[in-house]
C-alpha cells in the first residue's frame, strides 16, 4: 500500500513563501482559518500562534499548498494530496539543495514558463541545453531554494 506524504520545506516566511509556490505551481494556498477559528474557541492555542496573511488566519510560521483538484479536509484546510508545506527555521539556507523541484512547461512553451516565473520572483541562475536530451533553467525562489523550469 502505497503511503501519503507531503514535501516539507525550510523557509524565512512561510506564508510569502507558499504564494510564491502556489502561484507558481497552479495550486491553492490551504486556509486554516476555520480551524485556527476553533482551536483559539476553546483555549486550545493562544493568539500568538496565529497571523493573518492575505486576508485570513493562518498558522504562525507555517504554510501550505495544495493541488486544486486534490481531496481536503473541510474543518483545517489540510489537502489529502499533493502537498508542499513550508515552515519558518531561524537559520538561512547554506549550500545547494539535496532535492529540488521540476517545473515543466508546454511543449515550447519553457520560454514563457522561465518570464513567468520570474514576474512571480523567481530568478534565473544557469541555462542548461543538452539538445535532444534536454533544456531547462536552473532558478531560484525568492529564498533562494533551488528549482529546474523545463
Amino acid at each position: 500500500m502505497a503511503l501519503s506524504w507531503k514535501l516539507v520545506i525550510d523557509s524565512t516566511n512561510a506564508s510569502v513563501l507558499a504564494d510564491f509556490w502556489a502561484a507558481a505551481l497552479e495550486y491553492e494556498v490551504e486556509d486554516p482559518s476555520a480551524l485556527i477559528e476553533q482551536l483559539l474557541a476553546v483555549g486550545h492555542i493562544g493568539e500568538e500562534a496565529v497571523v493573518e496573511h492575505g486576508g485570513r488566519k493562518t498558522f504562525r510560521g507555517y504554510a501550505a499548498i495544495r493541488h486544486p483538484e486534490d481531496p481536503f479536509d473541510q474543518t483545517s484546510g489540510v489537502g489529502r494530496g499533493r502537498r508542499l508545506l513550508f515552515q519558518d527555521v531561524p537559520e538561512g539556507k547554506v549550500g545547494k539543495n539535496r532535492l529540488h523541484l521540476d517545473v515543466h512547461s508546454e511543449p515550447g512553451g519553457l520560454g514563457k514558463l522561465v518570464a513567468r516565473l520570474e514576474e512571480l520572483g523567481a530568478t534565473r541562475v544557469r541555462e542548461v541545453d543538452k539538445g535532444p536530451a534536454g533544456h531547462w533553467w536552473i532558478m531560484q525562489d525568492p529564498e533562494g531554494n533551488e528549482f529546474c523550469a523545463a
